[in-house]
């Protein structure tokens, strides 16, 4: 069988989507834990896992360009698909030859299905933060960006640019998606809050499943052969709803699996959540935790399986004035806006490796900038922020396949810099 790819201008040969083998090839198991590490194979190259996945929401990676974020040792970038589907619109893109061809990335991309974004507007307002401007209100006063209606076709919302009504459904996602060219496309899923009832979580999480057999069989009929569709575990904070969940999930023929939702009110409470789901999903299966990126999160995520991790955490802070440190007591950051910092000649950080620290800089000219409001602290907090957390993956990745992988964990935990 012989079919025209969404975004592609060449026949492909179509394999039933059931029929792939695995894309991850494991290579050490940790005997204290559920870590791993290994290699994701993928249509435009490997990510060595596990591994974290910064964000490229809008197809840029903030303040840098996208040889400087290879250049730091990342694998793979994440694209957003409800922003790059309003904006400039996926069409747009497949004429450029997909995203990686449109931002000048030549390594694997992963691409959300835009059920996060969608549903933050119902469940309370998409941050300003990524948006990147602030909320539009129509002429009756509402908020532009607003969800109209849910039924089971998908979701009819109010775009946050110029306040147009907009759907985005199963197919929709998985067609914006396919005319993205990333490696790994995400399903449409409900992503439910912390304070809905569990009688709410139960119905979305059933929808969720509906709405992943739908994705499934459009990318059968539509989809390139090459990209990988993970399915995405809900269930909120309910034990039961978690695990049947990942079972459901775990029952389909998709490529990979992700743990979105809620996870809980504090850490111990999202570890255990993520615990469970791990627990029910196939070994052979790559696991991808979505929105997680603190230091202390990535370690005990690695502990427990997880191959991928993505979060706007290191570019955010970097935006705000902070960088990522080994201090566990400041929650691993430093805010150098605060006027404590105004005459210090420290270094952002002892000893570290990265570009921005090389450079130099010290604390006090760093918090200059800050006040000055100099866009050019954004860049080098932001370079800074991402090579500390490419290098605590590494840590992790070498501590696992030298079998001491609980030693490390330890030392970082209690503000071991990553080496």
């Amino acid at each position: 069988m012989q079919r025209l790819l969404v975004g592609a201008g060449t026949a492909r040969h179509y394999r039933p989507y059931a029929a792939r083998v695995s894309s991850l090839q494991i290579r050490t198991r940790d005997p204290l834990s559920s870590a791993r590490t290994g290699t994701l194979r993928l249509a435009h190259g490997e990510v060595r896992t596990p591994a974290f996945v910064p964000l490229a929401t809008k197809a840029v990676v903030k303040a840098l360009e996208v040889h400087e974020v290879r250049e730091l040792g990342f694998d793979m970038v994440l694209g957003n698909t409800f922003h790059l589907f309003l904006t400039p619109g996926h069409e747009l893109v497949r004429r450029f030859g997909g995203l990686h061809e449109f931002m000048r990335w030549d390594g694997p991309i992963i691409t959300d299905s835009g059920g996060f974004q969608v549903f933050s507007m119902g469940h309370g307002a998409v941050a300003d933060e990524i948006k990147g401007r602030s909320a539009q209100v129509t002429a009756q006063g509402e908020r532009s960006g607003k969800i109209l209606g849910i039924d089971e076709e998908g979701v009819r919302f109010r775009s946050y640019l110029d306040g147009g009504e907009r759907f985005m459904g199963p197919e929709t996602s998985m067609e914006v998606q396919a005319a993205l060219g990333s490696d790994i496309a995400l399903v449409f899923d409900e992503c439910t809050p912390f304070n809905v009832s569990r009688e709410y979580t139960a119905r979305s999480t059933e929808r969720t499943h509906r709405w992943l057999d739908r994705c499934l069989e459009w990318h059968e009929r539509h989809g390139p052969d090459w990209q990988l569709v993970y399915g995405i575990v809900q269930g909120g904070v309910h034990e039961d709803l978690r695990r049947e969940s990942a079972q459901a999930v775990a029952a389909r023929a998709t490529g990979g699996i992700a743990i979105g939702g809620s996870l809980g009110e504090d850490k111990p409470q999202m570890y255990e959540v993520v615990a469970w789901a791990v627990d029910e999903l196939p070994e052979d299966k790559p696991r991808h935790l979505l929105g997680i990126g603190d230091v202390d999160d990535l370690i005990r995520g690695v502990e427990l399986g997880i191959d991928t991790f993505d979060c706007a955490m290191p570019t955010r802070l970097g935006r705000h004035g902070m960088a990522v440190v080994p201090d566990p007591e400041g929650r691993w950051r430093v805010d150098l806006a605060k006027a404590r910092w105004a005459q210090s000649d420290e270094p952002i950080m002892d000893g570290c490796p990265c570009p921005a620290c090389r450079a130099g800089y010290t604390r006090g000219y760093l918090h200059y900038l800050i006040k000055a409001r100099e866009t050019t602290v954004q860049r080098v907090l932001t370079l800074h922020n991402l090579a500390y957390l490419q290098r605590l993956m590494a840590d992790l990745r070498a501590a696992v396949d030298a079998g001491r992988l609980a030693e490390r964990a330890a030392e970082l935990r209690a503000g071991a810099p990553p080496r």
